[in-house]
């Protein structure tokens, strides 16, 4: 099973190594984002924009578990790949049972912290008398009882993609988003339980605690095959582990965190325009999600490949595997940008049929998806820096992205053009950071073909 694992990653033809590693990857995510739309569309049956607007002021706290599944599950799984390529299995176990365990404590403690500060957080999410209550009935299920499911779903799923099982890593994800489905009409919906956004957020709790449960039965099941070490006694604070583990996910944590951060700033700025203006933009980015998840999930697919071949030293494979996924990712997302464009108000009017809410909704949704194919440069970008161990250059795309170009942009914009403008912040900062990845990564290449040649000629 191993010997299978490790051809997908040496010999595989490109086009059959990425489908197997991403298209499991993409189906997940997709299915992820019908899960995130279903919250959507069945707290808009509802036509209470204080419901949909309690999701969406939400958003910066479940968005903020990335920080915590950035730093253990993307920092773990790069430095597991990266081990599998040099054959070193006692760091492949080490660094997930790191992985596992600070991810475990960590969304124990950011639980305990939110519930203990709540009112002041809801103020910091923008939330006001009219929408306090609700919001605070969405937190208590997806936060204080749901942080450690929904954080160790996501971190075991990016553990059991390094070693190849990618099928697995997605229908362990899929498993909870599917049940969440299911679940969110009973819960939301007036004539079954009537629990409005509350009902949203148990069925998502209850969703990531079966996906959690059916990883914790994989492994149990693979124990003697997967490289996923969580026995306690593989847990090892070396430096060598901690500081690879660290060095790539603490870049990917902080760019959560100022995602947060923007997100943030965002819903604090629409909110001065009413429940209707922030529904309306909570259900115009969970639209923009759809083609951008499909991007993440290639690019997330490829790591294990990309950081196989780094480490081995097989940098032309790696490199048509970047190409290859580069130009599948860019030609879908460019195609789904314009619909967005061309259907706007078509597409927002599914989801909520409310005038008002749609005429705001397609404004924002024609801001969103111009930035949507250098979104998916930088996604690709970003990721094989992760994937080769490169976090210097991680952390100072995602710095870039929000403290130097969309943040500003937010308050730039928004003064510029109240409310309308926010919709194109991020269109400035991808713009200027896909042609910044490009740059780095034709530098990155050319860096390790020199390196290849030097090492020729001193043979």
């Amino acid at each position: 099973m191993k010997d299978n694992k490790t051809a997908l990653f040496e010999t595989a033809a490109i086009p059959k190594a990425v489908a197997a590693l991403c298209i499991p990857t993409i189906i997940s995510s997709l299915v992820m984002v019908l899960y995130n739309l279903t919250d959507t569309y069945f707290v808009g049956i509802l036509n209470d924009p204080v419901q949909n607007a309690a999701v969406t002021l939400a958003g910066p706290v479940l968005l903020a578990f990335n920080a915590i599944n950035n730093l253990f599950g993307v920092g773990s799984s790069s430095m597991m790949s990266r081990a599998l390529g040099r054959k070193d299995y006692t760091t492949v176990y080490r660094s997930s049972a790191f992985g596992f365990y600070c991810a475990l404590i960590c969304g124990v403690l950011f639980s305990l912290v939110c519930t203990i500060g709540k009112m002041p957080l809801l103020s910091l999410l923008g939330a006001d008398d009219l929408t306090r209550q609700a919001t605070a009935d969405y937190l208590k299920w997806t936060v204080t009882f749901g942080a450690v499911p929904a954080i160790l779903n996501v971190v075991l799923a990016y553990m059991v993609r390094s070693e190849g099982a990618a099928f697995h890593a997605s229908v362990g994800t899929m498993s909870g988003c599917l049940l969440n489905i299911l679940l969110d009409p009973i819960f939301i919906l007036p004539q079954f339980l009537n629990m409005g956004a509350a009902g949203a957020g148990l069925a998502t709790f209850l969703s990531n605690s079966v996906a959690c449960a059916y990883f914790f039965i994989l492994l149990y099941i693979k124990r003697k095959t997967t490289y996923v070490r969580i026995q306690p006694q593989y847990f090892s604070l070396q430096p060598a582990i901690v500081l690879g583990v660290c060095g790539v996910g603490i870049p990917a944590s902080i760019q959560n965190l100022l995602n947060v951060t923007g997100m943030t700033i965002l819903n604090n700025f629409t909110s001065a325009f009413g429940a209707d203006a922030v529904a309306a933009m909570g259900i115009t980015q969970k639209i923009n999600m759809v083609p951008m998840y499909i991007c993440m999930g290639i690019s997330q697919g490829i790591m294990p490949l990309i950081s196989y071949n780094y480490a081995s030293g097989n940098h032309k494979r790696m490199r048509s595997a970047l190409t290859f996924s580069g130009t599948v990712s860019v030609t879908f997302i460019t195609a789904g940008a314009a619909f967005y464009y061309i259907g706007a108000g078509s597409v927002v009017r599914f989801f909520m049929d409310n005038e008002a809410i749609i005429a705001y909704g397609a404004r924002f949704l024609r801001g969103f998806c111009l930035g949507l194919p250098f979104l998916c440069v930088d996604f690709l970008a970003v990721n094989v820096f992760q994937a080769v161990g490169m976090g210097k250059e991680a952390l100072i795309f995602a710095i870039m992205r929000k403290v130097i170009l969309e943040i500003p942009a937010l308050y730039v914009l928004n003064y510029l053009f109240p409310l309308y403008g926010l919709a194109y912040s991020q269109f400035v900062a991808e713009f200027v950071l896909a042609i910044a990845a490009v740059v780095v990564l034709v530098r990155l290449f050319r860096r390790l073909r020199n390196r290849r040649e030097n090492h020729v000629m001193s043979d």
